[in-house]
């Protein structure tokens, strides 16, 4: 795989939300978005494999957003890592990374137009020693303690990039 390839693209539809203060999906014109509230930092989680052709660098996620209502403010977000691997992690608990924070992101000033916003993370710790082939799972969630983005900010894919 050449640096720079797409890994994995989730969608809303593969949500696997938390017990508790989770983004719910829902629909605009037709496209399933996950909606964020702006009063609780509410999140969406996401498993998979990394893929085998993954050559162990660092990666790029994209989050693709709209504002459901909000024209001006900002949203933060953040995002986690969590390697399940072969024997890395009892799935009775979870076992997260730090997260990684997107801040201050401007929002656009249409609501309903969608912004692409970027965190790269390093190999490492920042995606929780994740490898080819390891089950792990992504956490993002929306910091609406910290920004100013009135409304729920709507979610609708998450791109991981080999850098």
């Amino acid at each position: 795989m050449a640096s720079g390839d797409t890994l994995l693209i989730f969608t809303p539809l593969h949500n696997e939300p938390p017990a508790s203060n989770y983004a719910t999906i829902d629909l605009r014109n037709q496209h399933p978005v996950l909606d964020f509230d702006a009063a609780t930092n509410e999140s969406a989680v996401f498993s998979s494999v990394m893929p085998r052709n993954y050559d162990g660098g660092g990666i790029t996620v994209y989050l693709h957003y709209s504002m459901s209502s909000a024209t001006s403010g900002t949203v933060d977000w953040d995002v986690a890592f969590e390697r399940i691997g072969d024997q890395q992690q009892d799935i009775d608990s979870d076992g997260f990374a730090s997260a990684k924070s997107i801040d201050d992101t401007t929002v656009p000033g249409t609501s309903g137009l969608v912004d692409v916003v970027s965190l790269s993370l390093s190999h490492g710790a920042e995606i929780d020693n994740t490898a080819a082939g390891n089950e792990f799972r992504i956490k993002v969630t929306r910091d609406a303690t910290s920004d100013t983005a009135a409304g729920d900010a709507e979610l609708l894919a998450v791109e991981l990039k080999e850098i």
